[in-house]
Parts: C-alpha cells; sequence; structure tokens
C-alpha cells in the first residue's frame, strides 16, 4: 500500500495514518461480539435481573455498536486529507463508553450475589478484555481506556464484598488488568514497527523502481548515443578517406600545386577537429564524473569579455545566413572565465546549428546581486515535454536538425553540470515554432583592485607557447606500430631525435644504437598508459626514471574516458594529453619542455 493509497495521507504522518487505519479496521471483530455476546448474557441474567433493565442495557450497546460502524463506514470513505488524531479520538471515545457498558456486567446494578452468576460475569469480562488487546492496541489510548472501563467496575464490586472468593476474584481481575495492558503495549509496538518497516520497503521498492526506470533510460539513451555516435564518426571518417586517397592521387603526379596541398591539409585540419570537438564532450563528461574539473574562481569584467566571445561566431553566423548580435554589460562577475566560456560556447553553438539562418542574440539582464546572460534564437524551438529531457546525457531531440553532422547529445548535459559545478543557474524558455531562451544567473562581484590578467576564453588546461622548440630527445612508448610509427615522424619532422618502442627495454635499445653524433640526451617521455601484458605508462616511467638516474620530464597519452581511470592519471602527478592530440598542442608542450631544461612541467593542470 502507498502513501497515496491511505486515506488521509496527504499532510500527515503516513505511519500514525496506517495506525489509525488498523484500528478501524481489526475493530470489526469487536463490534461483532457487541452484537452476538448480549443475547448469552440476557439468558443466564434474566432469571436474576429484570428483564426491562436487561433490554435497556442490550438496547443500548446495539445502538452505540451501530453508531460505531456506521462511523467506520465514513472513516473508510474518506478520500480527502484527514487528521488521524481526530479520528483516533472519536473512535476511542465510543470505545470507552461501549466498555462502560460492558462493565456494568460486574457491577452491583446487573450482577446479583450468585457465585455462579459471579463467576459468569468474571468470564466474560475477561474474554471481552482479552479480545481488545489484539482489536485496539494500534491506539494505545484506546486499549488502556476500554480495558480499565470493562475490569474497573469488577473489581470495585469484588472490593465491596467480603469473602475469601471475593479476593481471589479480585486479584484475577488485577492480574487480568495488568498482563492485558502488557501485552497491548507489546503488541502495539510490534504493529508500529512493522507499519514502519512497511513503509520502508515501499519506499525501498520506490527507489528500486525509480533507479529501474533511470537504467532503462540510461540504456536507451546510450543506445541512441552510439547511434548518433557511429553516424557522426563516421561522417568525419569517412571525410578522412575521402582526402586520404586524393592525396594519395596527387602523389602520383609530378608536380602538385601547393595551393591546393595546403586546401587539402586545411580541410584534413577541420575534420580532425570536428572529431576533436565530440571527443572532448567525452572526457568533459568524464572530468565532471572524477571530479577533476578545476574551478579558478575571479572577477571577469563581462562586457568585453562578452563581445570577443561573439566575435568568434560572428563569421559563422554569416556564413549561415543568420545574423548573431551581442550586447556585453559593464559589470564585474564572480566565475571562472574558461569554464564559462565553455557554458556560453555549447548555448551559442547550439543557437547557431539547430537555427541557421536565424537571428540569434546574446544580451544581459540585471538582477538582485547577480546578471543573466541569455542566448535567444529564433529557431525551431523545444517541445515542453522535452524541455527536462534534453539536459540529461546523451539525448538528442529526434528532429533536431544537425546540418554539419556533430553532436553527441552531451552539450547541454556538460552545461548542466558545469554551472552547478560553478553556482550558476541554468534556465529554459521555448515555444515550439518560435525560438528558445537559454539563461545562465552569475553572481555579481566587487571591482578588483589590480584587473586579472586572464584572456577571456583561454583553455583551462592549456600551456604556454612562448618558448621556442629546441631539439631535445624524445623517448615514445606504444605498443601500437601504427602509432609510434606517425608520431615518430611527426616529431622527427619537426627535428627532434626520436627513440621508440613497445617497451622501456626497447627505447632504451633504441637510444643505445644511435649514432653518437645524432644521439641526443634524453629530454622527454612519451608514453601511452595502456602498454600491454598489465604494463601502464606509470609504470614506464617510473622504470624509465630509475634507469635514467634523473626526473625525466614525461606525459602519459590516453584515449581513457573512464572517471576512475582518470582519477588514477591525475593522482600519478604526470601531466596527461587526451587522444586525439593536437599537432600545436604537443608542440607547445615540446616548446615548454625544451625551454626549461630539465624542470619537470607543472602538475597544477595535469589533465591536458
Amino acid at each position: 500500500m502507498t502513501q497515496e493509497e491511505l486515506p488521509g495521507a496527504t499532510g500527515a504522518d503516513p505511519t500514525d495514518v496506517e495506525m489509525v487505519r488498523l484500528l478501524y479496521r481489526q475493530s470489526n471483530a469487536v463490534l461483532a461480539a457487541n452484537f452476538v455476546i448480549p443475547l448469552p448474557v440476557i439468558a443466564i441474567l434474566r432469571d436474576s435481573v429484570p428483564m426491562a433493565v436487561l433490554l435497556i442495557w442490550t438496547g443500548a450497546i446495539y445502538v452505540l455498536t451501530a453508531l460505531r460502524i456506521v462511523h467506520s463506514i465514513h472513516f473508510f470513505r474518506q478520500r480527502g486529507a484527514i487528521v488521524p488524531a481526530r479520528w483516533a479520538r472519536s473512535f476511542m471515545v465510543m470505545s470507552w463508553l461501549s466498555a462502560l457498558l460492558w462493565g456494568l456486567v460486574g457491577s452491583s446494578w446487573l450482577l446479583p450475589e450468585q457465585p455462579e452468576l459471579v463467576a459468569f460475569a468474571c468470564v466474560v469480562l475477561a474474554g471481552m478484555s482479552g479480545g481488545a488487546v489484539p482489536s485496539l492496541s494500534a491506539h494505545r489510548p484506546t486499549a488502556i481506556g476500554t480495558i480499565v472501563a470493562m475490569l474497573a467496575p469488577f473489581a470495585l464490586y469484588c472490593l465491596a464484598h467480603d469473602g475469601t472468593v471475593y479476593r481471589i476474584y479480585l486479584l484475577f481481575t488485577l492480574c487480568l488488568l495488568a498482563v492485558n495492558l502488557y501485552y497491548s503495549r507489546n503488541t502495539h509496538r510490534t504493529l508500529r514497527e512493522s507499519v514502519r518497516l512497511r513503509f520502508e520497503n515501499l519506499a525501498l521498492i520506490g527507489e528500486l523502481k525509480h533507479e529501474r526506470d533511470r537504467a532503462t533510460e540510461a540504456d536507451l539513451a546510450k543506445t541512441r548515443f552510439l547511434a548518433a555516435a557511429s553516424h557522426d564518426l563516421r561522417q568525419p571518417v569517412y571525410a578522412l578517406g575521402l582526402l586520404t586517397a586524393t592525396l594519395a592521387g596527387l602523389a602520383r603526379r609530378k608536380d602538385v600545386p601547393a595551393a591546393q596541398a595546403a586546401h587539402i591539409a586545411g580541410r584534413l585540419d577541420g575534420t580532425l577537429d570536428k572529431i576533436g570537438t565530440m571527443l572532448d564532450g567525452l572526457l568533459d563528461a568524464s572530468r565532471l564524473d572524477a571530479g577533476l574539473m578545476p574551478v579558478r574562481r575571479q572577477p571577469l569584467w563581462l562586457g568585453t569579455w562578452l563581445v570577443d566571445m561573439g566575435d568568434e561566431y560572428a563569421q559563422l553566423a554569416r556564413e549561415q545566413g543568420g545574423q548573431l548580435r551581442v550586447h556585453g554589460a559593464d559589470v564585474w562577475i564572480d566565475t571562472d572565465p574558461a569554464l564559462l566560456h565553455r557554458i556560453i560556447d555549447n548555448l551559442l553553438s547550439n543557437a547557431l546549428r539547430y537555427a541557421p539562418g536565424a537571428r540569434v542574440l546574446v544580451g544581459c539582464r540585471r538582477r538582485t546581486g547577480a546578471v543573466e546572460i541569455q542566448v535567444i534564437d529564433q529557431g525551431p524551438g523545444i517541445p515542453e515535454a522535452e524541455q527536462a529531457r534534453i539536459f540529461d546525457e546523451f539525448t538528442q531531440l529526434p528532429d533536431a536538425r544537425r546540418p554539419d553532422g556533430q553532436g553527441l547529445g552531451l552539450g547541454l548535459a556538460i552545461v548542466r553540470r558545469l554551472a552547478a559545478l560553478l553556482g550558476h543557474r541554468v534556465t529554459l524558455r521555448s515555444i515550439p515554432g518560435r525560438g528558445t531562451v537559454f539563461a545562465v544567473t552569475v553572481p555579481l562581484a566587487a571591482m578588483p583592485t589590480q584587473r586579472p590578467g586572464v584572456v577571456a576564453g583561454d583553455d583551462v588546461f592549456a600551456m604556454s607557447a612562448d618558448a621556442q622548440a629546441q631539439a631535445i630527445g624524445i623517448v615514445l612508448i606504444d605498443d601500437d606500430a601504427g602509432i609510434r610509427s606517425a608520431l615518430g615522424g611527426l616529431l622527427a619532422l619537426w627535428g627532434h631525435p626520436v627513440y621508440a618502442g613497445a617497451t622501456v627495454d626497447d627505447v632504451l635499445a633504441a637510444h643505445a644504437a644511435a649514432a653518437a653524433d645524432t644521439q641526443a640526451p634524453i629530454g622527454l617521455i612519451l608514453a601511452d598508459y595502456r602498454l600491454g601484458n598489465g604494463v601502464t605508462g606509470i609504470d614506464a616511467v617510473a622504470a624509465l626514471r630509475q634507469t635514467l638516474g634523473t626526473d625525466t620530464p614525461a606525459v602519459l597519452v590516453t584515449g581513457d574516458t573512464a572517471p576512475d581511470r582518470l582519477r588514477a592519471l591525475h593522482a600519478s602527478g604526470l601531466r596527461v594529453l587526451h587522444k586525439p592530440i593536437a599537432a600545436e598542442r604537443l608542440r607547445e608542450l615540446i616548446a615548454e619542455v625544451g625551454g626549461t631544461g630539465d624542470r619537470q612541467p607543472s602538475t597544477e593542470c595535469a589533465l591536458v
């Protein structure tokens, strides 16, 4: 039985409501006894008590019992909110009145001084009071008052008469009173505990059903995600295949125009960027799951920051035949510029993607102690039934237009989680056919004495590229021969001696075999995290450092996005690069290492 099925479950403790319900339901046996037991009482006492007295007594019991039945029917017909205490009180009063009527059987009013009739009265009262224990113990005051009201007149009757037999009856009555009260207390505790456990079980069942539904929905969402990912990743991979075939065809020519080669290279970069964007979304979700997304909160001047961000998308909006307008606000806000950039970037990308050719407005509204950054589009809008679901991971609307083939259904889920991490509120208003408004509420900040030197939109994990790369020996450990060949060739093209192998022994052998004139000191270790045979890149770096006897800078390369794996990588203290690695990002890393000698790169921003 759920809380909603209980009479009066609204606004009351469900345990109290159920105890009152048990009180009314279990009283059926007592009510039936009130109709049956008076008949043998009349039969036994008719020769000793005036019939008029017996009929008055019986009539009073029948009338009161009928009223109690009507009262119980009224209780069970209640569908609105009830007050359990009020219904328990009314039941208690009628039960006490009924007990007093039964107590008259053991009083001088009905009981003559005849031993056999005294014994009969004792049996009747013992049975009726004993029956009250299981029937009325759901409400302790009702049970106590009923038992006392039944037995007290008989105890007084015995006390008022002399003789050993009456003293025995008195002692028996007092013992009966004590035993019934004791069992009534235990029964009440048992009933209440069973009700409590039942509600706990119902709550657990509800939670299990909820978790089951969530798991089912997550499974369906991941199935949809895999279908979308299969399509969205196939598109750029297909484009890569075509571009590779084009390059192969050009390679067979004797002369290839530089402009044509540069054009194909640019298209390759663009295609790889699309793949990287999708994989970055997965990585961001995993970082949030692992609790490894750092927050660097600081005052940010919103005016120029928002305008500069709009400039990044102005060209894209023009290419789609649309219009992007950005209106900043001259206020300081308290946020993490990089994480806020990711939030607005996702919202703005969605607006331009799903509303091509329409007007998109980015504006600000002042709120009490905060500013609301709004991204408004005139796109197709979002149905009301889908508005809560779009913030779930791996969720894409079935009618969403994705002309560029990007998106894995993670963007808005990341927006929601980043906003929660920053303590910013994200709201959505949308009218199908008219457009959508996403809003991010950011608290205001006091004007700093010195303006922070943070460039708007800088990646939180970016590294300095000021240092020029120097030729350094690079150890490359990867059990994939294709990766070793491709990455080793790129590093060699940049002028770095490369010592590649699948194991630590292989790279040490490659370094030892290098000619003296080409051998360079090892200045950087690039190790894949998974090296096979249970060996990790962390193990390989430790073994190499021990062999070389130096704290050589090292970087782990991985494609893992599982939260527990990210936490293990973070705990290693090594810098981490996630596949696919942009060539410029790798070059920046080598430039930093080459410009700092043997100093280990900072691990403050270990996840790149």
